[in-house]
């Protein structure tokens, strides 16, 4: 961290204190409060998501290998004492349905979980670290804003000798307050479009998990979603939110 970048932590801290103790006002913007308590559910949701979604595929693989392993000790439970018996046959047969279903189930269901639920998940909560910069940004930039209004406001009441220090402090005010609105006005426009981009977003991704949970692990995808996601057109689905959402401010766009 640079001097001057030390300066302002300290500077800060001592901004917070004082607001704590009542002798510096803190500005209390409702409608800023209301946008960033929306997103941070949203925030808290998505995670939870991506954690229950890794815990279910997880949960999935967990079944697959234990039904294999079930199904090699029937195997050999029946065929160790006679392997032409009926009971033997029935526990072979059984073990090569299970072989069948667990390869199946790799090649038909692992790269379209993780390409149509989990990575969309994970591009959605990567771009969560993004937005809090700003919102810590203009957070601070408000302890800024508070602190030169509290020394203006000190100086207009109390005038000191030396007649440069109020108007470094007006101009030192105006500029304060000119970043925080800019960085406030931002947040409180474009968090509700990050927002409402969650529908579009994350519609694939339920569709696919609803359809493979109805139609279990053979058949998951009607025959158009299976054409779709073949063709790519889910994958452009979803990168076209993403490009919307990329286009915002606060998610990293100019």
């Amino acid at each position: 961290m640079s001097w001057a970048g030390f300066k302002k932590s300290v500077n800060r801290a001592g901004t917070t204190l004082l607001q704590k103790t009542g002798q510096i006002e803190r500005t209390v913007d409702r409608e800023f409060e209301e946008e960033e308590a929306k997103y941070r559910i949203f925030e808290k949701e998505c995670q939870a998501l991506q954690k229950d979604s890794k815990a279910y595929w997880d949960a999935m693989r967990a079944m697959t290998s234990a039904q294999s392993r079930i199904a090699d000790t029937l195997e050999v439970f029946y065929g160790a004492a006679d392997r032409a018996s009926e009971g033997a046959m029935a526990g072979h047969a059984y073990k090569r349905s299970v072989d069948d279903l667990d390869t199946g189930f790799s090649r038909e269901l692992d790269a379209p979980y993780r390409t149509t639920i989990s990575e969309p998940l994970g591009k959605m909560c990567a771009y969560f670290p993004v937005v809090n910069e700003h919102v810590t940004k203009r957070n601070k930039k408000l302890l800024d804003y508070d602190a030169a209004r509290s020394k203006l406001n000190k100086l207009i009441d109390k005038p000191s000798e030396d007649p440069t220090k109020l108007p470094r402090a007006q101009q030192e005010h105006d500029e304060a307050k000119e970043v925080f609105d800019m960085l406030n006005r931002q947040l409180i426009e474009e968090l509700p479009q990050l927002l409402d981009l969650r529908v579009p977003y994350f519609d694939p991704s339920f569709e696919a998990m609803i359809r493979m949970q109805s139609n279990g692990v053979q058949r998951y995808f009607a025959d158009n979603v299976r054409d779709d996601y073949a063709a790519g057109q889910l994958d452009a689905q979803v990168e076209g939110v993403l490009q919307e959402m990329r286009e915002l401010s606060i998610c990293g766009g100019n």
